[in-house]
């Protein structure tokens, strides 16, 4: 398979009056052509925050970022320009990533008028098709988001994304704000895009049942690193992170007669300002020894492309 994302050592700090704030801290991480990499980890962890930077969003502290096996991570203006016709960004809240003052087709169309390659009857044609392509009926056009619920909204936001064929899309949290069945409809909407056109994903959330369905493979972050990587089947059969299995054991079960064993997950939380050496998981971990709380462990494979950050292992 090839890789169609890949970073080295990636990270992204922000200066703060306590400090430096470490979001991202030396990620690395490869996203197959055709196929989605699931990023989990609970708020505040630097997920949102690693996806905006791989698509150029935000500008890396350090490391590298590969996008066909082209560096892109200080390309100049005009490349960028030319790159966001082959990666785009699906945002969490359908409230507020549409422009309340336009209608469903001119947000659609936005991304189209920008690129100044499309005359009007392409750009209403190509509108059209990708209110079909996400489940919009033509009686929409004309109306303002305001006017819609929510899986709707997401759907606009789908389409805008999806505007100029990109191959590469983030989708931060794009379900989170959404009921549930509103969430399987999305989420069949994204698999059948891939299936249909090829579309590579990474897919942000915290909720581990919603990343099981879509992803190929998955990363778990934590305070800004990830501590395991692997394929989606192999993590839920065989974690090997405390912090994973802390995670896979908040999965609700729907089984009244099957007894959830849960991990309840104590002590302090290590602060992201400026970080002291060892394992971020240590003071919350209850495998915890002396070496722990010295020496940062490094991501290494421990099985067929299965990597863990432990001292355990």
């Amino acid at each position: 398979m090839n890789i169609k994302v890949e970073t080295q050592n990636l990270k992204k700090h922000f200066p703060t009056p306590a400090g430096t704030l470490h979001a991202v801290d030396g990620v690395n991480l490869k996203i197959f052509e055709k196929q989605t990499l699931g990023v989990v980890g609970e708020s505040g962890c630097g997920k949102s925050t690693l996806g905006r930077v791989i698509i150029k969003l935000l500008d890396s502290t350090a490391g590298k970022i590969y996008f066909d096996n082209q560096d892109v991570t200080n390309i100049s203006k005009d490349e960028l320009k030319k790159l966001r016709w082959k990666m785009q960004m699906i945002f969490q809240d359908p409230y507020s990533s549409v422009n309340p003052r336009m209608t469903v087709s001119q947000i659609i169309a936005e991304p189209l008028k920008i690129a100044k390659k499309f005359n009007k009857s392409e750009i209403d044609t190509r509108v059209d098709d990708l209110m079909k392509i996400v489940g919009l009926d033509s009686r929409y056009r004309m109306t303002y988001p305001h006017e819609l619920d929510g899986g709707r909204r997401q759907r606009i936001s789908i389409a805008r994304a999806l505007a100029l064929n990109p191959s590469f899309v983030v989708c931060d949290e794009p379900v989170s704000a959404l009921d549930v069945s509103i969430q399987a409809q999305i989420l069949n909407l994204l698999k059948d895009l891939q299936d249909q056109f090829g579309t590579t994903f990474l897919f942000i959330s915290h909720n581990l049942a919603v990343v099981k369905y879509i992803s190929h493979y998955i990363m778990v972050m934590y305070l800004g690193v990830s501590v395991e990587q692997c394929s989606t089947e192999e993590l839920y059969k065989n974690p090997l992170h405390p912090y994973t299995k802390a995670l896979l054991s908040a999965v609700p079960i729907a089984d009244i007669h099957h007894q959830q064993n849960r991990i309840a997950i104590k002590g302090e939380l290590t602060s992201p300002i400026n970080p002291p050496a060892g394992c971020r998981f240590a003071p919350r971990c209850e495998y915890a020894v002396e070496r722990c709380f010295h020496e940062t462990p490094v991501i290494k494979e421990t099985g067929k492309e299965h990597f863990v950050a432990c001292h355990l292992y």
